[in-house]
């Protein structure tokens, strides 16, 4: 019994030594394990740049996340961002912010190390394409002849259905001037103010507002010549004198703009320059410009031309193109055509205005109208470039007296003469008629019979060739349109042999040279 006890004791034992040695076991190895995931993961840092594609701009205000989850953080002014203290492991880095599309990197923080990376963020609109380049449709490239104003087209399409703005510019083969026109929504634009016998250079640059612009190629076209034109007028135009020249096939070409009261359009062969009269501000002044409007220039400054009335006052040029003669109230100036050298000719002794002005073709004779403060109580004279009176033709005339114009040969005046005798405050006329003088015979003719009844004859000149006259007509109601006539002119009869025809509608202050 005494060696079965002890055996079964020692069975007892060996079985309890063996549970606790396998229970050691079990910890130590227990222990061993956790040991090595703490040494395998720890903490580590990750840093990175988020800049824009292409440009490589720092992107600010960026905002950085990982998954898994760690911290989330916002770059700096320099795109920079930092994450520190991150346990070891493997993440998906994103990088969002608006106006770009967000972006995805992977990447391994590893224990006690930094670990970089870098974002280039493309734009939301990455994927939108750009329009096509403007193409021309009308001028067609390197056109020429074309009137003024001119309309240009072009077309232009965009892939994705985008809204498209454009922007024109235009340049010239005379000067640096640059036209541009922006935020245009149609594919049309009618350019104003252009000049004659002018080359011009136009591009089209269109933009979706998500995409770089995109340029057209250069285009060129010619405005048409209208040198050959001899007739000018003027034509109201938003409540200002716009001056037209006219060609003899009847083609009107527009030589000053609608923004300004331009008149009286006088033409000078000597000089090739076309002189008129111009409102600035509440004064007038003298200008000039090329027979195709071009190369405006004003000539007067300090002294104004001014008179009774603005509608009525005319000037001259003295034959030889230097020099244009202007009244300033009761005195008449000659000024040089490029400006300057002003020089007082004549004052009248009684201060009546000096209305009309016309010189001889030889420069020797001065034709004058001078009325009082009205318009009326007028005289008709001449003198010459000393100021001293020549002869006199009228004296203090009733009714209204204008439209001075001497021949070539300086033998015969043409001028108007209200015959009704008719004076009123508004200036009125009731029956305008056209009269030529003879300085030799000192007989007046009348141009006028066939004139319509309750109608007034205005501001003659002769043709050229001395062999027509024309004229203003309208109707006495000092409202009605105005229209340009033409008559011819029988010198050898008593009488005028008339035949009127109408030359332009809607027309006034002619010239014919």
């Amino acid at each position: 019994m005494e060696t079965v006890d002890l055996i079964e004791i020692t069975i007892k034992l060996m079985k309890k030594a063996l549970y606790i040695l396998s229970l050691i076991i079990s910890l130590i190895f227990i222990y061993s394990c956790s040991e090595d995931t703490i040494d395998d993961t720890g903490f580590g840092t990750l840093t990175g740049t988020v800049v824009e594609e292409g440009t490589n701009d720092p992107v600010e205000n960026a905002r950085i996340s990982t998954n898994p989850a760690s911290s989330t953080v916002f770059t700096d002014e320099n795109g920079e961002f930092s994450l520190s203290n991150i346990p070891a492991g493997d993440y998906s880095v994103e990088a969002r912010k608006d106006g770009f599309l967000s972006q995805f990197e992977g990447t391994s923080v590893m224990a006690n190390a930094t670990v970089n990376v870098i974002f280039e963020l493309q734009k939301e609109t990455a994927g939108n394409k750009p329009p096509s380049a403007p193409v021309a449709v009308s001028p067609q490239d390197n056109a020429t002849n074309l009137s003024i104003p001119v309309k240009l087209s072009w077309n232009s399409s965009d892939p994705d259905d985008d809204d498209m703005t454009y922007a024109l510019e235009l340049r010239n083969d005379k000067d640096e001037e640059v036209l541009i026109v922006e935020e245009i929504t149609d594919t049309t634009y009618t350019v104003e103010g252009l000049e004659y016998n002018t080359r011009y250079f136009w591009q089209v640059t269109v933009s979706d507002g998500l995409n770089t612009e995109v340029r057209s190629q250069l285009y060129a076209f010619r405005t048409m010549d209208i040198s050959s034109s001899r007739i000018y007028f003027t034509r109201i135009i938003g409540g200002n004198n716009v001056i037209f020249a006219i060609d003899n096939e009847g083609n009107e070409y527009q030589l000053t703009s609608s923004s300004n009261n331009s008149f009286r359009p006088r033409k000078n062969n000597a000089s090739g320059k076309i002189a008129f009269l111009r409102s600035v501000g509440a004064q007038t002044h003298l200008f000039t410009m090329d027979p195709d409007g071009s190369n405006k220039r004003q000539v007067t400054s300090a002294i104004p031309v001014r008179g009774f009335n603005m509608e009525q006052v005319d000037f001259s040029w003295a034959n030889d193109g230097t020099s244009l003669l202007f009244p300033d109230f009761n005195r008449l100036y000659s000024i040089n055509a490029t400006g300057g050298g002003a020089n007082l000719i004549y004052q009248s002794q009684n201060g009546d205005f000096i209305t009309e002005i016309d010189v001889s073709e030889d420069d020797q004779v001065i034709a004058l109208i001078t009325n009082n403060s009205s318009g009326y109580d007028a005289d008709l004279f001449t003198i010459d470039f000393s100021g001293e009176v020549q002869e006199q033709i009228l004296s203090n005339v009733t009714g209204a007296l204008g439209g001075l114009d001497l021949s070539v040969r300086g033998d015969q005046l043409l001028y108007t003469h209200d015959a009704s005798g008719f004076e009123s405050g508004s200036y009125r006329r009731l029956d305008s008629r056209l009269f030529i003088y003879n300085f030799s015979t000192g007989q007046t003719r009348d141009l006028s019979l066939e004139k319509e009844a309750g109608t007034n004859d205005l501001d003659p000149r002769f043709s050229p060739n001395e062999a027509q006259v024309i004229f203003v007509n309208t109707s006495n109601d000092e409202i009605s349109q105005r229209n340009l006539f033409t008559l011819f002119i029988e010198r050898n009869n008593s009488e005028s042999s008339e035949n009127r025809e109408l030359l332009i509608e809607n027309a006034a202050m002619p010239d014919w040279e």
